[in-house]
């Protein structure tokens, strides 16, 4: 590697000078000393690329030199020149952290360059290697600093959105709706709120946003901010103007195509109007269908509509139906088919309407009978929600 400074040490003026004269006419750069302490002082002063040092000399043998530079520095490379006589010393040399050791008298020089190359290029790959440790341990320490901002972000994100869910069951004269959630990641894309609209009539929805994790908790934020907004103009206006859910889904799919931010929710929405004894829902391409149980008798609730967020022109309609004495409407984000254990489509949905009909009719009753509380990572975030009347 011409260019490299290289410091000759040997206390026979002859040799001393043939090798430098010779490494100069290779290009490079040269230090001369007569015994290792000499050598010492100019390594310190001058800081060479390579040391070849002599091993047998007065006032400083090269083993002493040797051991001295190894102490102060590990990386330069330290070539040692030893009689034929003397291998128990090249040993020691080497032992000591000599990177190559040469036999003289050398009679071709070209070995010398030889070595002394293979020993810079050695050198330079160890110190490219450290580099690399240290640049990839500083990338590591950085991804476990950006972890653990990461996860203190999760953290308060799932604190926002615990705080935006429901605080409690929902209890309104003889009607009750509560929920759970199970998220797949630490933040969840599926939503749930209800909340009184006036004296005679409360309102209910279950959000599934697509995919999962932070981007899909953020929509969350949004949907929440869109019902707060909603309650706030039916509030404003006296609670004169009639809610529908039909409406609410509109008003949702605009706000979301305005935002860009490519994300599409399914959405099942429903007030229920004690006056009237009725129920008006609305679908936002909300899969499972809900189901309805009035004792025995359980089926899912009919009805359709496009997926929210997705198209300008999407159109979305409310159905009515009369509410019985007692009964329970069970509503369930798509999670949940992932993680029923029979094998077709048809047969998770008929075992979700057995399980129903055996009285699975609370949230507590339906999480432990579909063994959701056993689950260690589910496939994709599970929401319920149930309306009931006993």
């Amino acid at each position: 590697m011409t260019g490299s400074t290289i410091l000759v040490i040997d206390d026979d003026t002859i040799v001393r000078e043939s090798i430098v004269t010779y490494l100069k006419g290779s290009g490079f750069k040269t230090l001369e000393a007569e015994n290792g302490q000499q050598g010492l002082h100019i390594f310190r002063e001058c800081k060479p690329d390579l040391i070849l040092c002599d091993l047998r000399m007065p006032v400083m043998d090269g083993l002493t030199m040797l051991s001295q530079v190894r102490s102060e520095s590990s990386d330069i490379p330290f070539i040692v020149v030893s009689g034929a006589g003397v291998m128990t010393d090249v040993v020691e040399a080497l032992h000591l952290g000599a990177s190559d050791f040469l036999v003289k008298p050398i009679v071709d020089l070209e070995v010398l360059e030889y070595a002394i190359n293979r020993a810079l290029e050695k050198a330079q790959l160890l110190i490219e290697n450290k580099r690399y440790r240290a640049s990839l341990e500083e990338a590591i320490n950085s991804l476990k600093s950006s972890l653990t901002l990461l996860q203190e972000d999760q953290k308060a994100g799932r604190q926002v959105q615990m705080n935006m869910l429901p605080r409690q069951p929902l209890q309104y004269q003889d009607f009750k709706v509560g929920h759970n959630i199970i998220p797949s990641l630490y933040l969840s894309g599926d939503f749930v709120d209800y909340f009184t609209l006036n004296d005679h009539s409360f309102a209910f929805y279950l959000a599934d946003v697509s995919g999962h994790g932070a981007s899909s908790a953020f929509v969350t934020v949004l949907l929440k901010h869109m019902s707060i907004s909603l309650l706030q103009d039916y509030h404003s206006n006296g609670g004169k103007v009639r809610v529908k859910p039909s409406h609410v889904l509109n008003y949702i799919n605009r706000s979301l195509l305005k935002t860009g931010l490519g994300k599409h929710v399914t959405v099942f929405g429903g007030i229920v109007n004690t006056r009237d004894q009725t129920l008006t829902y609305s679908f936002g391409g909300h899969f499972p269908l809900p189901v309805i149980a009035e004792g025995k008798e359980v089926h899912f609730l009919e009805g359709k509509g496009l997926p929210v967020g997705l198209f300008e022109d999407a159109v979305y309609e409310d159905a009515i139906i009369d509410l019985p004495p007692q009964f329970s409407l069970t509503i369930l984000s798509d999670g949940i088919i992932e993680v029923l254990p029979q094998k077709s489509l048809k047969e998770k949905e008929d075992y979700l309407l057995s399980v129903i009909r055996e009285g699975a009719d609370t949230i507590e009753a339906l999480t432990e009978k579909l063994g959701l509380n056993d689950i260690q990572e589910a496939p994709d975030d599970i929401a319920m929600l149930i309306l009931a009347r006993n």
